[in-house]
Order: C-alpha cells, then sequence, then structure tokens
C-alpha cells in the first residue's frame, strides 16, 4: 500500500506533461485553477468528492484516480468572463430601464430634466441644437473630457432652483493621467462623479472618494466586453473594495457619443441600451443630474449603517429590544463584484464598550442555510472553542428585504433584454445524481460516481453558480444576511509565537471536535477562520 501511494506522489510530475481536456495549456494549469477555486467562498465540495473517495479507498486504481482529476477539474474550472460579473446583459427599452437603476422618482426628474433641457436650447447660442454645443467631432479623449467637465457646471448652475433637497457635495472629476490612490496596483480612471466638491485637475482622489466611475473611448466600436466594458468593471471592483458599505456601483461608459448606464452588483454587472448623447440630449442630461442628486442610498451605500459625530452605528432587533452597536473598524472585505462579498467589523454594544463583537456580512445565494442558524444551535449545544452566536438577520434596506433580483434590481427582468442569454442547462438526467442532504454535504447538482468513465460535457460548469438554480429556470438571487458573534480575535498565522501557534491550533481541533460531536462539520476550514486569541482585556 506504502508503494502504490508513493506512486502517486511520482506521477504527480506527469500533469506537466498531460494535456488539458479545455483545449489550451496543461493538466497542471487547470490544476492550479482548481486550487484557487477551493478557497473562494462558493466552491461545491460535491465537485471534487469523488477524487477523495477513489484517493483514499483502500485498492486504488490510477486510471480511476486520473480520470476522476480530469472531472473535478472540469467540475470546477468556470467558463472565462470577460468582465468581473457572471452576469452582464444589455438591456432593452432603455429609458424605462435607466429609471430602475438609478432611482430617482420619474416625475420629479422628468420635470426638472424638462425644464432645464428647455433653457439649453434657448438663446441665440443653444447648448443643444441637434447636438451639444462644443462637441468634439472626433471624440478625442483630451477634448470630450474637457467638454464634460465645462457642460456638467453649466447644467448644475441650471438645475440649481429645481432642487428639492440640499446641495450634495459632488463634481466631476477628469484625471485620466492620474492614477486612483487606494489600489494594490497603479489604476486611473478617465472620469467619475465623487464626493470631494473641491476635487480638480491636481487633486489626489481615493478609491474610497469614486461614487460614479466612467470610461470613455473615442472610437464607438470600444463599446464591447473586452475593453470599454471591462474597465469599467475594474474601477467598480475597486470601488466596492474601498468603501466598506457599498452595496452597489452605478457607472456609465461612453464610446464616442454612445452612453450606457451600468449597475454593478453581487451577482455581476448589468446595462441600458447604448443611446446618442447629440441624439437623446434629454436623457443625458436627465442622466447626470441624477447623478448628482441621487442619495447616497440611491447610489449604493448600506442606510442600515449610519454615522453620528465620527462614529458609525448599526442598530439590531435582539430579545424584543432595539440595541446600538458601535462599529469599531473594519476587520476584511472581500475585494470582488459577483460573489459573496463577506465583510467583517469590530463592534461593541453602545452601553458596554469592553465586550467584543464581530459584525459579518455576506451576500449568499436564497437556496443556502444560513449560517447564523448554524451558530446558534452550535451555541445552544454547548460547543466549545467556536465563535458564540450573539444576533442574525436578513438585511432589510427600504422595509424590503435586501435581495439583488427584488430589492437593488428593483425586480428587473433580465430575461427581456435583447441579448439574455439563460444559464447553460445542466447534462442530460443520465449523467447526474440528486445530491444528499444535510449539513455535510452542498445543497448542489454533483456528477455521479457511477458515470467516471463517462466523456467531458462539451463545456465546462461553474462551481461557483447557485447549487439550485442549476436544476431551474429562476433566475439567480442572492440575499444579505448579517451575522453577529461574541468573540473576537485575529488569524492564527498572525499568532506572537511557535506556542501561541500550537496552544491555537490544539484549541481549533478540539473546537471542531466538539462540532462533530454536536452534529456539526465545519467544511470551511482555513486561516481566516482560524482564529487566536491572546490579548489578556479581550474576554472572548
Amino acid at each position: 500500500m506504502a508503494d502504490e501511494r508513493r506512486s502517486k506522489v511520482r506521477s504527480s510530475s506527469f500533469v506537466e506533461r498531460l494535456a488539458s481536456r479545455g483545449g489550451l495549456g496543461t493538466l497542471r494549469n487547470d490544476l492550479l485553477k482548481l486550487i484557487s477555486a477551493v478557497a473562494s467562498d462558493d466552491f461545491d465540495l460535491d465537485c471534487v468528492k469523488p477524487l477523495l473517495k477513489s484517493a483514499l479507498a483502500a485498492d486504488l486504481d490510477d486510471t480511476l484516480i486520473w480520470d476522476q482529476v480530469y472531472l473535478a477539474v472540469a467540475e470546477s474550472t468556470p467558463p472565462p468572463r470577460p468582465v468581473a460579473s457572471s452576469h452582464q446583459h444589455s438591456l432593452a427599452a432603455q429609458h424605462e430601464q435607466l429609471r430602475e437603476l438609478l432611482r430617482i422618482p420619474p416625475r420629479r426628474l422628468e420635470a426638472a430634466s424638462k425644464a432645464v433641457f428647455k433653457k439649453c436650447m434657448e438663446g441665440s447660442s443653444p447648448l443643444f441644437n441637434d447636438g451639444w454645443s462644443g462637441w468634439p467631432q472626433d471624440a478625442n479623449q483630451d477634448d470630450v473630457l474637457s467638454w464634460f467637465a465645462n457642460l456638467n457646471e453649466t447644467l448644475v448652475a441650471l438645475a440649481e432652483e429645481y432642487r428639492s433637497t440640499p446641495s450634495l457635495r459632488r463634481r466631476l472629476l477628469a484625471q485620466p493621467n492620474k492614477p486612483i490612490q487606494g489600489s494594490k496596483g497603479e489604476r486611473k480612471m478617465d472620469i467619475g462623479f465623487v464626493s470631494d466638491p473641491d476635487a480638480g485637475t491636481e487633486s489626489r482622489c481615493h478609491w474610497s472618494q469614486i461614487l460614479v466611475p466612467g470610461e470613455l473611448k473615442s472610437n464607438p466600436s470600444a463599446d464591447i466586453a473586452s475593453k470599454a466594458w471591462l474597465d469599467l468593471g475594474r474601477y467598480a471592483r475597486e470601488v466596492l473594495a474601498a468603501q466598506d458599505t457599498r452595496r452597489f456601483v452605478l457607472g456609465f461608459t461612453i464610446c464616442g457619443s454612445l452612453m450606457r448606464i451600468w449597475e454593478f452588483d453581487r451577482l455581476g454587472g448589468i446595462a441600458s441600451e447604448q443611446f446618442d448623447i447629440n441624439q437623446d440630449g434629454l436623457q443625458f442630461m436627465s442622466t447626470v443630474l441624477r447623478f448628482l442628486w441621487m442619495s447616497e442610498g440611491q447610489l449604493g451605500f448600506d442606510p442600515t449603517i449610519t454615522t453620528e459625530d465620527g462614529r458609525r452605528f448599526v442598530m439590531i432587533q435582539r430579545n424584543g429590544q432595539t440595541e446600538r452597536l458601535v462599529v469599531d473598524r473594519l476587520m476584511k472585505r472581500a475585494p470582488c463584484i459577483a460573489g459573496r462579498a463577506t465583510t467583517c467589523w469590530k463592534a461593541y454594544r453602545e452601553e458596554d464598550p469592553r465586550m467584543p463583537l464581530v459584525i459579518k456580512d455576506s451576500w449568499q445565494y436564497t437556496e443556502r442555510e444560513e449560517e447564523g442558524d448554524l451558530l446558534k444551535e452550535a451555541t445552544e449545544k454547548g460547543v466549545v472553542n467556536v465563535a458564540r452566536y450573539y444576533h442574525h438577520e436578513t438585511v432589510s434596506v427600504y422595509d424590503k428585504a435586501d435581495d439583488i433580483q427584488n430589492n437593488v434590481r428593483g425586480g428587473l427582468d433580465i430575461t427581456e433584454a435583447r441579448n439574455y442569454r439563460p444559464e447553460r442547462s445542466m447534462p442530460p438526467p443520465s449523467t447526474i445524481n440528486t445530491p444528499r442532504t444535510g449539513r455535510s454535504s452542498a445543497a448542489g447538482v454533483k456528477r455521479s460516481s457511477s458515470q467516471t468513465g463517462a466523456p467531458l460535457p462539451p463545456k465546462k460548469r461553474s462551481c461557483s453558480t447557485s447549487p439550485t438554480k442549476a436544476s431551474s429556470n429562476a433566475l439567480p438571487n442572492r440575499v444579505h444576511r448579517r451575522t453577529i458573534v461574541c468573540d473576537y480575535g485575529i488569524p492564527i498565522y498572525k499568532a506572537s509565537s511557535r506556542p501561541a501557534l500550537l496552544a491555537a491550533l490544539e484549541g481549533c481541533i478540539e473546537g471542531h471536535e466538539s462540532l462533530h460531536r454536536a452534529g456539526l462539520l465545519h467544511r470551511d476550514i482555513s486561516i481566516n477562520n482560524l482564529m487566536v486569541n491572546e490579548d489578556a482585556d479581550n474576554p472572548s
């Protein structure tokens, strides 16, 4: 048996010579992608269970193991995506869709927009007359930026008397050659609306100040996934990463004179139909006013996290009473667009600053079992060395459960988009099994172990998709859930010494054993889920 297992280790060098069944590269490249997928929040362990069973079987079978390797790679490798989004659609019926995306009461905005646009067409030198005055005919980027900045200032002045709310401190920023601060790498943004009213050509702005990112291209043909869309998607990811209370991000692209409005949320990115700003001047002006007049909540900030006197608060209803939690500091924010986007803050009750709490927000598929329910069960069963349950809830925004399809997107039906493509169907019923249910298995669709010799499907399926939607025609949906625990620590790799690390590992092992005795299996052991507390003043 030992010799057989060593042969498996020696055969690992074959992965650099075996071809990928995806058509490009080697099996080694596919395995690296699999390792990356395993570390993600949404990885479905059912993808690799047949491989694990084959590798741990008493009678090892080389052929079967390598077949399972190829199957695991095919099951877990997502198809290439042109934008940081699993759902990217150009929506039809642009005017109605834009109202949905930009969330300004249509009547108030329409009245103001029409009145201001009428002013733009008046006088001997109107701002708009079969197109905007001063528009660069070749749509050169620098010229368009200068034109847009000047026009924006004029529109702000003309529209001021129609505002029904106090003036918001926003400004159009045009710095295509200056990096925005806060990125791990150097990243520049062509244009966008920022929260700094004094921002100018020499200002140094941070991604935390970007409210609405924009991307300009001089050529209308750049209005495609690999160019303007991808660039804007990168900006949206930076904004979401830098602003820890941002639920979604609005943006825009202008390619030549063709404009689209975008919305990026935890399901991906969606866009309006393109429109020509020189042919539909009213729509363009209305869009600019929306970006300037929208509230922070309408721009995607979480209204359940409020700020008073420089401190941030979260209100919860617990045991029939209202509690106010003070957000102390950000612990973790996943830098992504589509996904769970887990965010953790250290916090405490306003009346008891000595008792640390951890608030964890994440966007989970609606089919997933709530983490808060599992933590509550573990705490009630007396599980040791596991964060103790305090509270959990589905976040409510504007008196509705905060999900993507019904709240963030306002019920927008993307199936009516001209280029909508439904999710790929699963393999035929003969090649899949209904999964087991329970805490130790994911509620997903997996390949039958009896079909290990079957050929690979023609296209790969992503394991990051919702487990339930794969077997139905329902649109995927994520819901905003909040879980609060009593205990606070630091990741185990930050232990101050080897003895402290070993003691922490011992405690973690005891915790997982205690969970197992209580009938629970954790299934997500990682360096960020194993915590250590060496602070004598921390009662956790």
